[in-house]
C-alpha cells in the first residue's frame, strides 16, 4: 500500500489502491451507494461507495457499520480514505475513487457555510471557512502560481530579491495615505510602496525586486482597493522608459503564461474563458498616450455604449474610463506619460514637456484596472528637491534618497504590480478581497 497521496496526484495512480487524506465538501446517494465530493487542498473530486461491496469485504455487521459511517458523514469531516483511482469521463476532473475503506479523523458539527447561497458580507466574515470552497481554493492556486511565476521571472532576467522595510519614516506617495505607528516614541508609518528603498537597492546591485506587504490608508470599498495587499516592485538601471515598459510587458506575459501551464485546473473551476489569457499573452500590449487617450474618450463619449463622464485634458482617469479604454482595444493597454500634476514627485518630466511625465499605468480589459504603474525616476539632484519641497514633504526625511543622485546618478526606471488586482484579472473574479487570504480580519479587533 502506498503512503497518503494527493487528489491532484491521482491520475498517475488509475487501477492502484490509494489512500487520500481529505475532507467530506458535500455528499449524495441513497439506499446502496453514496457519493462522497472530497477536497484535499490541491483539488476536488468523487468518491463512490456501494453497499454491497463493504458487506462483502468486512462482513455484514462490520460492512454495514463503515456504510452507515459514509451515510452519515458531515460536511467538513475529516477522513481518510482508502479506494481503487478509475477514470470517469463525466466528471469534471475525469476520476473518481472506487471507496474500499474510510477513517473519520475529525467530525464536523453544524458547518456555517453549507452548499446553499450565501452573502458576500457573511461569507467574509468567515473567510478563515469560505478559504475551504472550490472557488476560492483555485483563486488561491492561481495567486501561488502568481508568485512563484514573478520570483521565476526575475531570476531569469539577472535581478535580485532586495527587501524593503514594512516601517518607514518616508512617504513614498501620498502622505495622506499612511498609516501612523508609535515607533518608541517616534512616529513610523506602515509602508505604501518599497520603491523608494529599492532604488537604493538598484544603485547598488543594478537590477532588484521585492514582493511583500504594503498598505493604503484609503477608506474605500470598491471592488478595486484593499488597505492591506501585496506589492511587487522592481528597479533597473540604464533603462529608458520605452525599454521598462518592454520588461514590464514581457513580465505580465510571463505571470499568465505561467498560469495556463500550470494552474490549468483552477481556471477550470473557476470557468475563465482561457481563450482571452492565450489572446493576452500572445498578442502585443497597446500604447497610448493619456493625451490621445482622452481625445479618443471625448471623441467617443456621445456613443450610445459609453457611460463614463465627460473629462478633459489635466483631468485623472477614473473607472469607467479605464475599463472603455481597455476594452476598445482588447489587450492590456499602457497609458503613457500623465500630468505630473496628480503623479509622484519621483517621476522624470517628459523631455520638452514639463507637465507630463514618463510613467505609464498598465490597464487590464474586461474592466479589471489597473494592475501596473510604473515611471522613470528623476535622477537630477536639485530637481528632485525642489519636487520634494512643491510636494509639501521635507527635503530632511529624504536626505538619503536624495544622496541617490549624488554619488553616481544614472537613468533609471522601476514599476509596481498589486497582487491582488492581477489575481482577480487572471483569475476572472468579481472582487478583490477574493484575492487574498484574510482582507477583512481587522474587523474583528474591538475597541
Amino acid at each position: 500500500m502506498k503512503e497518503l497521496i494527493s487528489i491532484i496526484d491521482v491520475p498517475k495512480h488509475v487501477g492502484e489502491t490509494v489512500k487520500i487524506g481529505a475532507w467530506v465538501a458535500n455528499k449524495s446517494g441513497k439506499g446502496k451507494i453514496a457519493f462522497l465530493q472530497l477536497r484535499d487542498g490541491t483539488a476536488f473530486f468523487q468518491a463512490v461507495a456501494f453497499k454491497p461491496n463493504f458487506i462483502e469485504k468486512f462482513g455484514e455487521e462490520e460492512g454495514l457499520e463503515k456504510f452507515d459511517i459514509i451515510k452519515h458523514l458531515t460536511q467538513e469531516t475529516s477522513v481518510i480514505v482508502t479506494g481503487t483511482v478509475k477514470e470517469d469521463e463525466r466528471s469534471k476532473f475525469g476520476y473518481e475513487l472506487d471507496l474500499t475503506d474510510i477513517e473519520v479523523v475529525g467530525e464536523s458539527n453544524e458547518y456555517p457555510i453549507t452548499p446553499k447561497e450565501h452573502g458576500t458580507d457573511f461569507l467574509m466574515d468567515n473567510r478563515h471557512l469560505w478559504l475551504r470552497s472550490s472557488k476560492q481554493q483555485a483563486i488561491m492556486q492561481v495567486r501561488n502560481a502568481l508568485t512563484y511565476a514573478t520570483y521565476e521571472f526575475f531570476q531569469q532576467n539577472g535581478f535580485i530579491k532586495f527587501d524593503s522595510p514594512i516601517l518607514s519614516g518616508n512617504a513614498a506617495e501620498n502622505t495622506t495615505d499612511l498609516f501612523e505607528t508609535d515607533y518608541f516614541g517616534n512616529p513610523a508609518y506602515l509602508s505604501q510602496s518599497g520603491q523608494l528603498y529599492l532604488e537604493a537597492g538598484a544603485m547598488a546591485f543594478g537590477r532588484v525586486f521585492d514582493f511583500g506587504p504594503v498598505f493604503r490608508a484609503e477608506k474605500s470599498k470598491t471592488r478595486r482597493h484593499l488597505t492591506e495587499f501585496w506589492m511587487m516592485d522592481a528597479e533597473y538601471t540604464f533603462f529608458t522608459h520605452d525599454e521598462s515598459l518592454d520588461l514590464q510587458e514581457a513580465y505580465i506575459k510571463h505571470l499568465i503564461k505561467y498560469v495556463l501551464d500550470n494552474a490549468s485546473y483552477a481556471l477550470e473551476t473557476l470557468e475563465r474563458d482561457t481563450s482571452l489569457l492565450e489572446k493576452y499573452v500572445n498578442e502585443p500590449f497597446k500604447r497610448v498616450s493619456y493625451d490621445d487617450a482622452i481625445d479618443l474618450l471625448q471623441e467617443h463619449e456621445s456613443d450610445e455604449d459609453t457611460d463614463y463622464e465627460h473629462l478633459e485634458h489635466g483631468d485623472d482617469f477614473g473607472s469607467p474610463h479605464e475599463t472603455w479604454i481597455s476594452n476598445y482595444y482588447g489587450v492590456p493597454t499602457f497609458i503613457m506619460n500623465y500630468p505630473s500634476s496628480f503623479k509622484a514627485f519621483y517621476m522624470k518630466p517628459v523631455p520638452g514637456n514639463p507637465e507630463r511625465v514618463l510613467c505609464a499605468d498598465l490597464l487590464a480589459p474586461e474592466g479589471y484596472g489597473e494592475i501596473v504603474g510604473g515611471s522613470e525616476r528623476e535622477t537630477d539632484y536639485d530637481v528632485l528637491t525642489q519636487k520634494i519641497i512643491d510636494f509639501g514633504l521635507d527635503p530632511k526625511d529624504y536626505d538619503w534618497y536624495l544622496d541617490l543622485r549624488k554619488y553616481g546618478s544614472v537613468p533609471h526606471a522601476g514599476f509596481g504590480l498589486g497582487l491582488e488586482r492581477m489575481v482577480t484579472f487572471v483569475a476572472g473574479t468579481a472582487h478583490i478581497r477574493e484575492a487574498i487570504p484574510f482582507p477583512r480580519m481587522l474587523h474583528r479587533i474591538k475597541p
